[in-house]
Parts: structure tokens; C-alpha cells; sequence
């Protein structure tokens, strides 16, 4: 089923809307449901036969305390963004890949539609996103970004900010995986697109230097490249802790027994 598949957790990040949960550790340390988000993604991992579990650390990198896992530092993390964390494990970036943030959680289902995509470049998109950003935020539009599909189900656009609704078809929620070939494409593109930034403006985003780009930034290039993104859909079965009003909104949910509209604790190990 998993045909030697590798997982990158990228978790570099302090998270500094989670303040002060992330004063002393990363937000991938911070315990949600009794366990870290970090241990939550390896529980996942696991339960579907994946071993070979690397994790990218930055802030406060020792605290980061998991065992049977492979690190790598990415020693700039304050300057850098996703896409420079995932390329400090350039040496095992090989194979089939699947690569996840470090501040999200999901049901081992989740993990297993994306492990089933034959796709080189499979995205899981959340097509539920409309009630869960509404649970989260009485302004969702603020921090909404693209994502268009075509008739394919392809991805057309991702992480553009948008205007109205009907640009967003479903919720990037930070979780892909890339066939053997899918890798070499994101490598061959990656350097391309680096070296061209030595000497030009960034092209992957001109509003930012080349180490600063998101990771939605890399996804959109491969796009306008003519590069496949396959989108696989879920209905909720996630969550992303990002501040501490996610956090607080969580235990409420908890405790009122509403939590379940958008993740079932027992499919989380």
C-alpha cells in the first residue's frame, strides 16, 4: 500500500500566534487532545505503515523530544519560509514523498486517500472548508487564499488572496505527496527557479526574497509551468492550530461535544 513511502514533517516554525503555548517550544510541541500535534501526525503515519518519518526542526530544536524519527535543522528558520525547511532534507528527498506542516492534525483516513492518489503531485484540498473557517473566525475572507480546480480536478490557482467566495473551491490544508517522479519535477524546478532569483527578482513570488516563499508560492510556479497538481478532496478529518483563539476554540469545541463536525479523535491514532 505504502510502496516505501518516505514522510517529511516540516515544523521549524515558533508560531508566534500561539503565544505564550510556544514560548519555550515550537508549535509542533504544543499538546492538543492530550498529545502534541507532532505526535498526532507520527500516530497517523504509522497506523498506515510508514516508518521512514523525518522531521525538519528550527526554534528551540531539542525540545522537539520524538523518538524513531530522523531530523533535519533548518538553521535560518526565522528568515526562511516551508520551502527552504523541506529543502534542508534535500538528501532524502527521493522516492515517493509525502510532505506535511508541522501545525496540523488529521484522521489516518485523510492520510490514506492521499497515499491511494497515483498522481506525481497529489494535494489534499478540504471541501468542508466553508463551516470550519466559520468555526474559526468571524472575518474567514481575511486569511482565506485561493484554489481553483479545473474540470479535472486539477489545481488552477492556490494561495492568491481573493475577493469573493467563488475563488475558492476547497481549503489547501498544508498535506501533498509526490510520486518519484513528482520529486524530481519539485527539485528540477526548485534550483531553476533559485538560480534564476540570484539574479533577477524571486520568481516566485516578486513581493518576497526567494528563501521567504510560501509554499503555495512554489505550488502556484509548478502550475504556471504546466505542471499537474491532482487535488484529492476530503470533508473535514483535519485541523490546523495557529493561534491561540484556534486553540481556545478547540477546547470549547471539545467540551461541547461539536468537535466531531470537523475530526473524530478516534481516527486520529
Amino acid at each position: 500500500m505504502v510502496r516505501n513511502l518516505k514522510a517529511i514533517i516540516l515544523a521549524a516554525g515558533q508560531g508566534n500566534r500561539l503565544k505564550p503555548l510556544t514560548n519555550e517550544k515550537p508549535k509542533c510541541m504544543v499538546e492538543l487532545f492530550g498529545k502534541s500535534l507532532i505526535e498526532h501526525q507520527i500516530n497517523a503515519y504509522i497506523s498506515c505503515n510508514i516508518s521512514d518519518i523525518n522531521v525538519v526542526t528550527g526554534f528551540q530544536s531539542d525540545s522537539v523530544t520524538i523518538s524513531n524519527v530522523r531530523r533535519f535543522r533548518n538553521k535560518h528558520y526565522e528568515k526562511t519560509n516551508m520551502v527552504e525547511s523541506l529543502f534542508c532534507a534535500e538528501e532524502i528527498l527521493n522516492g515517493d514523498v509525502i510532505v506535511s506542516y508541522g501545525d496540523i492534525i488529521f484522521e489516518k483516513n485523510v492520510l490514506k486517500q492521499l497515499i491511494l492518489s497515483d498522481n506525481d503531485i497529489s494535494v489534499i484540498i478540504d471541501k468542508n472548508w466553508k463551516d470550519y473557517w466559520s468555526a474559526r473566525s468571524k472575518k474567514p475572507l481575511i486569511d482565506l487564499e485561493s484554489l481553483k480546480l479545473d474540470s479535472k480536478n486539477n489545481i488552477t490557482s492556490i494561495g492568491q488572496k481573493v475577493n469573493k467566495l467563488e475563488e475558492i473551491q476547497g481549503q489547501y490544508i498544508g498535506l501533498m505527496k509526490f510520486s518519484e517522479k513528482g520529486v524530481n519535477i519539485l527539485k528540477d524546478f526548485y534550483f531553476k527557479c533559485k538560480k534564476i532569483s540570484e539574479k533577477k527578482s524571486n520568481p516566485l513570488n516578486a513581493n518576497l526574497p526567494f528563501e521567504k516563499s510560501f509554499m503555495t508560492d512554489l505550488l502556484q510556479g509548478l502550475i504556471n509551468s504546466n505542471y499537474k497538481l491532482h487535488s484529492v478532496p476530503i470533508n473535514g478529518g483535519w485541523l490546523e492550530l495557529d493561534t491561540i483563539e484556534d486553540f481556545e476554540t478547540y477546547q470549547r469545541m471539545l467540551k461541547n461535544n461539536t468537535l466531531q463536525k470537523f475530526i473524530k479523535l478516534e481516527e486520529l491514532n
